[in-house]
């Protein structure tokens, strides 16, 4: 038997003995009156007073010293130390603490707060209750290429080791808190578009396909929303915006993961020059230090040579706007852009196609390139088509991929990394 064998073997067996004695090792009520970091932020004022405090977390250590413990205890929001004493919860208590609660336990604690010699904001457990009882050991080390596959597949085991991971995510938040609020003070509408398409379109990608059992039809996961936010533009809405998962069923590698989160963002009366005053904007509010006021400019034709945009854009550094892309179907003008920060393809904005016979013979070529076996070449969607007859208003766009941008703005170093689940091949 291994060693992990022989440890859950033990925790199963004193998981049983929690329960011989009555007590329910997995309870769905609990106490607490403060979070870890309301203690220590106000550690002083709630130590002077006499009210018992109940706190709870996952033990992250436990060291004895004959009739005493000492354990450091996390909730998600910081860490504490809790000081048990035989003499404070007496023989049989101490006793069953001893015996049944291991490291990874999720445990209520009651006391008062104290410092100890040394000066550590501790709580002096009065009493304690287990809310959790873990059957698996944490890991010992979890850190470093060796464990990056296990980290990835087993987040949750990331997180509890890896305070970096979790401050990872951490910012993420508030990147995308960042530009919900920016967007919003401009005016923005955020929508929610459909994810589930009977064509897709918006970007020229390969799309994942499903089936609908109750229609008896097929249906593809989204590759953007980018065709159903401009049908709102017809509809009247003059600023739209939608941050979601999109699917795309092609390769994975440092920059692509086959499901990933986009903001798309759509203006009326805008063109691609209004479009990049406002990224630089939006971006700079964000992020100062990694985005500038003024992104730099260059000609695609000037930068890109033999079609190879991978290896020029890779020579981008500082952010920068490469302006008319070609080949793009949605596009007006050529009047189409991708944004390059360190290498890393961030944006893509375009003014848009608002003339439905321009719009159908762009859609028409595509549909050439498809039947010569481009598979990412985009569908004629005729809907969509039909929207632009009624009358679209001149507008522009643009996408930014935020795990991408979680990629510049946080510790990251790949898309699997800035994604809390990036999907794994089976083992």
């Amino acid at each position: 038997m291994s060693n992990i064998d022989e440890i859950k073997k033990d925790r199963l067996r004193k998981l049983e003995d929690i329960k011989k004695s009555g007590i329910d090792p997995y309870p769905a009520e609990n106490k607490r009156t403060h979070s870890c970091k309301q203690i220590l932020d106000n550690f002083k004022e709630l130590s002077l007073n006499e009210q018992t405090l109940f706190l709870t977390g996952r033990l992250r250590a436990i060291r004895g010293h004959g009739g005493s413990v000492f354990v450091h205890f996390e909730d998600g929001s910081g860490k504490m130390q809790g000081y048990l004493k035989k003499d404070e919860l007496g023989d049989e208590k101490y006793k069953f603490f001893h015996n049944n609660i291991d490291v990874g336990d999720f445990i209520q604690f009651s006391g008062n707060l104290f410092l100890t010699k040394k000066g550590e904001k501790t709580i002096l457990v009065k009493d304690y209750s287990i809310l959790s009882k873990s059957l698996s050991s944490l890991p010992e080390k979890w850190h470093g290429l060796k464990d990056v596959e296990e980290r990835f597949r087993k987040r949750y085991l990331d997180l509890i080791m890896n305070q970096e991971t979790k401050d990872i995510f951490k910012k993420r938040s508030e990147i995308i808190k960042g530009i919900r609020e920016f967007l919003n003070e401009n005016d923005f509408i955020e929508v929610e578009t459909p994810i589930l398409q009977t064509l897709y379109g918006g970007a020229n990608a390969k799309p994942f396909k499903t089936h609908l059992n109750a229609l008896n039809m097929d249906l593809y996961l989204r590759i953007a929303p980018e065709l159903y936010l401009k049908r709102l533009l017809v509809g009247g809405y003059d600023r739209v915006f939608e941050i979601g998962r999109c699917f795309r069923n092609e390769g994975m590698d440092r920059e692509h993961n086959p499901d990933f989160t986009m903001l798309e963002c759509y203006v009326a009366y805008w063109n691609w020059e209004d479009l990049m005053a406002f990224m630089e904007k939006m971006l700079h509010k964000i992020n100062p230090e990694v985005f500038p006021k003024k992104w730099d400019r260059v000609e695609y034709k000037d930068i890109v040579k033999n079609g190879n945009e991978k290896e020029a854009f890779a020579k981008i550094k500082k952010p920068c706007f490469v302006l008319h892309l070609p080949n793009i179907p949605l596009c007006k003008n050529g009047e189409a852009l991708q944004g390059i920060v360190n290498g890393i393809e961030l944006i893509k904005a375009f003014t848009e196609q608002n003339n439905p016979i321009e719009q159908r013979k762009a859609f028409e070529e595509q549909e050439l390139l498809r039947k010569k076996g481009n598979e990412e070449a985009q569908i004629l969607d005729e809907d969509f088509l039909e929207a632009l007859e009624y009358g679209m208003p001149p507008a522009a766009g643009f996408g930014i991929g935020i795990d991408r941008l979680a990629i510049l703005l946080t510790e990251a170093k790949s898309l699997r990394e800035s994604i809390l689940f990036p999907f794994m091949r089976s083992k």
